[in-house]
C-alpha cells in the first residue's frame, strides 16, 4: 500500500473551491491531456454526492486505455469528499480531497492511498514509473490551478508534503 499527500494553497474562497472541485465535469480540466481522460456519463451542473458513480476512460500506463469507475463514498460540503475506485487499473484507490479556509484563501490537501496489482512486478513498476506518473499528474494539476486561480503565496509554489 502506498500513500501520497499533496497540498496546495489558492487565493479563492472556500465556496469557490467547493463549487469547482465538487463538479465532476471539471475533472477533465485538471487532468493532463496525455491521459486521454473522458467522462463516459455527463455530470454537468451536478454536484458530487455520496454514492455517485463516475465512469470514465483513461490512459494511465503505456498508452493502454482503461475504463475506470469511481464512487464518491463520502461528502461533507465545504470540508471534504472521498472517491474510491470500484473498477480500474489499481488494486485499491482511495482519494481524500480536503478543503480548509486559511488567511487569504484556502488550503487543499489530496491524500491518496493506493495499491497496485501484480505483486512484486507491481512494486517494480511503481518504483520505475507509476510513482513518477502520479507525481506528474498532481504537478500538472497544481500548474493548471495556479493558472486558473493564482498563487496564494509565492513561497508555496511547488511545495508538496
Amino acid at each position: 500500500m502506498y500513500k501520497l499527500h499533496y497540498m496546495q494553497k489558492l487565493p479563492i474562497s472556500l465556496e469557490e473551491a467547493w463549487d469547482f472541485f465538487s463538479s465532476p465535469a471539471n475533472l477533465s480540466k485538471i487532468t493532463p491531456p496525455s491521459l486521454a481522460f473522458k467522462i463516459k456519463h455527463q455530470h454537468e451542473n451536478q454536484k458530487m454526492y455520496a454514492g455517485q458513480l463516475i465512469t470514465y476512460t483513461i490512459r494511465p500506463f503505456w498508452n493502454i486505455n482503461y475504463e475506470w469507475v469511481t464512487e464518491i463514498t463520502a461528502v461533507q460540503k465545504l470540508v471534504y469528499f472521498i472517491d474510491e475506485q470500484k473498477f480500474g487499473p489499481y488494486s485499491f484507490w482511495h482519494h481524500e480531497h480536503w478543503f480548509s479556509s486559511i488567511q487569504g484563501g484556502i488550503q487543499m490537501d489530496d491524500i491518496v492511498f493506493y495499491k497496485l496489482p501484480f505483486g512484486i512486478i507491481g512494486k517494480v513498476l511503481h518504483d520505475l514509473k507509476i510513482k513518477k506518473d502520479l507525481d506528474d499528474i498532481f504537478a500538472y494539476r497544481r500548474t493548471v490551478l495556479e493558472q486558473m486561480f493564482g498563487i496564494l503565496n509565492e513561497k508555496e509554489k511547488g511545495k508538496d508534503v
